[in-house]
């Protein structure tokens, strides 16, 4: 793999491991593993059910403490912050998108989207909200809650709630495991306009075809990286990840 400077790198990963239960129990979900998500790019993380594809997303997001390692976003390392600055960078240089949209029911798509500058002390602009809005398409939906929308309109608030505070790096569990196809695209579209334009984008999924939509595709197995693919369809995805859960 080829090494870059820090300044390229949108995340980096240095010997992080994290280890679930104590003695003869423990798994090491996330094993050791140095790796780089470069500034400006979208890489795709897949592997075998309990790869630690969705652990090694959290760790990298602060989401999850790890055991050892160090885990920068830029040049903040997030191995050396408290709670307090880890909650001030997911709510500022961090962007988050579920599989499950995580909406609140009771709220409107902008007030959805609005949320996060609310919670990080910040007074929302209406016109920033909705140009968010307009950027993933749903200008005409502002004002519906998501029991209004599709699935598929769901998951573009919750993208355009992560995007509203302009973060360093997207990080994406899953985005369409629970759309329709059509959804899917859309979605994955959109993240590949994001790409493009320059917002690094870091996605777990079970998907070949949304993996090679990404600029890069990395394979995890027992929570270590054992390969990886750069421009690669979607057929020589799923062999490689075949050739992978058959080994």
């Amino acid at each position: 793999m080829t090494t870059m400077t820090r300044a390229a790198a949108a995340v980096t990963l240095r010997g992080i491991t994290r280890v679930y239960g104590r003695g003869s129990t423990a798994v090491r979900a996330v094993d050791d593993v140095t790796l780089t998500f470069p500034r400006g790019s979208w890489t795709a993380v897949m592997g075998p059910s309990g790869s630690g594809k969705s652990t090694l997303l959290h760790c990298a997001a602060g989401l999850e403490q790890v055991d050892a390692g160090q885990v920068l976003i830029g040049d903040t390392d997030l191995t050396a912050a408290g709670d307090a600055a880890l909650t001030a960078l997911r709510r500022t240089r961090i962007g988050f998108v579920f599989q499950s949209f995580n909406l609140i029911g009771s709220l409107t798509a902008e007030q959805n989207v609005a949320l996060p500058l609310r919670l990080a002390g910040r007074r929302p602009a209406r016109a920033d909200v909705r140009a968010t809005l307009a950027r993933v398409g749903l200008a005409d939906r502002a004002r519906h809650r998501p029991r209004e929308m599709s699935g598929g309109q769901q998951q573009r608030v919750a993208i355009a709630r992560a995007m509203v505070t302009r973060p360093d790096v997207l990080f994406a569990d899953e985005p369409t495991g629970a759309l329709d196809s059509a959804a899917a695209r859309t979605v994955l579209d959109l993240l590949r306009e994001m790409a493009d334009s320059g917002q690094s984008i870091v996605m777990v999924t079970h998907d070949p075809g949304a993996a090679a939509r990404a600029d890069a595709v990395v394979f995890l197995r027992d929570g270590r990286v054992v390969d990886r693919l750069a421009g690669a369809d979607a057929h020589q995805v799923a062999d490689r990840l075949a050739a992978w859960e058959r080994s």
